[in-house]
């Protein structure tokens, strides 16, 4: 072999030796890696491999309901299902897809009516051979329609075997419509509105936790609902809205916002000794030319009060001791200027005159109010501001809800301080002030000078059982002296009985209070190209003698020719105070002790005793004589000459006749008999199925309509 051969072979030996070498190494590399891979590494990965499969969503805790004093319900979450089936052969078996699929295409078919039987067989197959496993049946379904198509062929077979997938959402309802629904609020895009978002953190409860796995795409699955962590749920606030007189209230204030074509208006009733809101209406006119509520106006809104703050401006002089209401001031001939250009008048043409303070007040005299305050602090200015400083009214009132309008009350350090800005403010202008902030003083001196924080929650229940309780809380022990408090309230009488609000006189039950008519104020001024816009007002409280409720009405640019408080604002609150009064047996004790009541005091459902307890306070003698527990539900029925009861469920195994209750107490009557409810409306029921006098028996099913009363 020559010597070219033997190197040419020892080349190819040497690459070859090269080559199984680099291959030995390699597959040596490889083994190592499976090995660590297997052993070392596999845990953590096969980790990662299943959070690629499986995870964790939120269960979402179902959200606590709020209520109205009584505990009806004014904002509930109602429980809605989307369907869905896992369609794989590892799921449902061959035989029971082939034996039942035609059944259960009618079925859908039947319930849903969107498609045909045919259609949905189709569908369900097609699906079935692509390996489905979340295949969307229904959206947004009751619980008795989940439970019927839950029933269906193959569905009915389980979870597992069925392959029926229920998806739980709650939707947030009003059983009461729109009624204080800017009260009772919201939370949209994170923006929180009225008790809803106030209460947010009690509502909303605690999250629980649920493991899905992937099954196809994006689509997830619950594992098991063993491994669920449950949520906590919400609590319910209870409120201290009484529906029935907020229904009173926003019908009164919608009928007189109609009546004027007003742009819109707010109704707010507040317990005097309590400061509770029993009731608050904000209507404000759409552009279907319908009123809804889109704004809290009685707590938002500030704007200059006009001859409201009249009071305060009379609460100030009379606490230091600058005027007797019997002093004398001339009003002249309705004209007065302050300045250069500013000209006071009064609404009555041709002046008063000469009148007494009290009668200026009464008389709504801007020249005369404003007369006195000039004269007793025209050179120190700062002592009249002072004063209402110390009423409080410079500071909002910290209510719960967010929003509160802040309050403006002029300081002499002000810019826009003038020689007319004393005069001015005397008679509510050159100021704001919400309609909230303007009733709590009013409500301070119905309350003998105790001014009260606006109360909108009593209590925060879990499971029906008290958790937290609010107390009343008083802002303010005493606003100004005895003697002040008790002229102030002689003055707001008087008001009634011999001033600008003469039309509430009459009532059938004694009416304090204040009109106001201002003008509304625009970056040009007073006026606009149609003239110039007001608002009227009417602040007060009743029974005069012996104050229960205090209440505001605001009606904002009426039209058709009338803008007066006196006109527009005080027949609201008449209707109010007068619907109240036929309503309160408590109210009505004095006048009807020793006359026999010909008229529905307002009861229509009642425990039995607490109807004889009720009417024995009245001093009415009921001739009927019913066997009846204390427990049993009474139906109160006038006569036309004495007042009847009559016990409504003297069979209890029956079901009463449940039209005109409320849909929380129907509903809690109905599941003490052990029944499953549905609603449909918004109200008190005024239709139900089964009818009364069906026997009961447990986990019947009973659907309630409710509509208005």
């Amino acid at each position: 072999m020559s010597k070219k051969e033997t190197s040419v072979n020892k080349t190819v030996f040497s690459r070859a030796f090269l080559i199984y070498a680099l291959s030995g190494i390699f597959t040596i590399a490889i083994i190592y890696k499976l090995i660590q891979i297997q052993f070392v590494e596999g845990e953590e990965l096969r980790k990662k491999a299943q959070n690629l499969s499986v995870k964790y969503t939120d269960i979402k805790a179902r959200r606590g309901n709020i209520l109205a004093d009584d505990g009806s319900l004014l904002a509930t979450s109602v429980p809605r299902f989307d369907l869905f089936v896992d369609l794989s052969p590892k799921t449902i078996d061959e035989k029971l897809f082939k034996d039942s699929l035609a059944t259960l295409s009618k079925h859908l078919s039947e319930f849903f009516k969107d498609k045909t039987a045919e259609e949905y067989k189709t569908l369900l197959k097609n699906e079935r051979a692509q390996n489905n496993r979340y295949l969307r049946i229904a959206r947004n379904l009751d619980f008795f329609d989940m439970k019927e198509v839950a029933s269906f062929p193959i569905f009915n077979a389980g979870r597992y075997r069925g392959g029926l997938i229920i998806v739980q959402n709650d939707r947030r309802e009003m059983p009461f419509g729109f009624l204080a629904k800017r009260t009772i609020g919201y939370i949209r895009d994170n923006y929180p509105v009225g008790i809803e978002g106030a209460y947010e953190k009690e509502l909303s409860g605690t999250d629980g936790k649920r493991l899905m796995k992937r099954v196809s795409g994006q689509n997830w699955i619950p594992v098991d609902d063993k491994a669920d962590i449950l949520p906590q749920d919400g609590k319910d606030v209870v409120t201290t809205i009484d529906i029935h007189l907020q229904d009173v209230a926003e019908t009164a204030l919608e009928t007189h916002l109609e009546k004027h074509e007003a742009h819109h208006g707010c109704a707010v009733l507040m317990e005097v000794k309590t400061g509770e809101i029993k009731a608050i209406a904000n209507l404000q006119r759409m552009p279907d030319g319908n009123y809804a509520e889109s704004y809290n106006y009685a707590i938002g809104e500030a704007f200059e009060p006009g001859s409201s703050f009249k009071l305060m401006s009379m609460l100030v002089a009379l606490e230091d001791g600058k005027i007797n209401l019997d002093d004398k001031v001339n009003t002249g001939d309705g004209k007065f200027r302050y300045g250069k250009k500013e000209v006071m008048t009064d609404s009555h043409k041709g002046g008063f005159g000469t009148i007494s303070i009290r009668q200026a007040f009464e008389l709504s005299s801007n020249i005369g109010i404003s007369g006195i305050i000039v004269k007793a602090y025209g050179a120190n200015p700062q002592k009249f501001i002072d004063g209402l400083y110390k009423l409080g009214i410079n500071k909002p009132l910290g209510i719960e809800l967010k929003g509160e309008g802040i309050p403006y009350i002029k300081n002499r350090s002000d810019k826009t301080w003038s020689a007319t800005s004393l005069p001015w403010m005397s008679i509510g202008y050159e100021l704001r002030m919400t309609p909230m902030q303007i009733l709590a003083i009013y409500n301070a001196v119905a309350n003998d000078g105790a001014l009260m924080k606006p109360m909108f929650v009593k209590e925060l229940q879990y499971a029906g059982q008290t958790v937290k309780k609010f107390e009343p809380v008083v802002l303010n022990k005493s606003i100004a002296g005895n003697k002040t408090i008790k002229l102030a309230q002689e003055l707001l009488e008087g008001v009634v009985l011999r001033g600008t609000a003469t039309n509430l006189k009459n009532a059938v039950l004694p009416i304090a209070g204040k009109t106001a008519t201002a003008q509304i104020a625009s970056a040009g001024g007073y006026k606009n190209n149609e003239g110039p816009e007001y608002f009227a007002s009417f602040v007060g409280y009743f029974p005069a003698d012996n104050p229960r409720y205090s209440c505001i009405v605001v009606v904002n640019k009426p039209k058709k020719g009338q803008y007066y408080g006196g006109s527009v604002a005080a027949p609201v609150f008449l209707e109010i105070a007068e619907k109240i009064y036929a309503t309160r047996a408590e109210m009505r004790k004095q006048d009807t002790s020793n006359t026999q009541i010909k008229n529905d005091p307002g009861c229509i459902y009642a425990a039995f005793n607490k109807a004889i307890d009720m009417y024995a306070e009245l001093g009415i003698n009921l001739k009927q004589k019913v066997e009846a527990e204390n427990d049993d539900l009474v139906f109160i029925n006038p006569s036309s000459d004495s007042l009847k009861y009559n016990v409504s469920n003297p069979n209890k195994s029956r079901l009463i006749n449940l039209r005109g209750m409320a849909a929380t107490d129907a509903i809690a009557y109905l599941e003490s008999k052990g029944a499953v409810v549905s609603l449909s409306g918004k109200g008190w029921v005024i239709s139900q199925s089964p009818q009364a006098g069906t026997p009961v028996r447990q986990g019947m099913k009973v659907k309630l309509t409710l509509g208005p009363r």
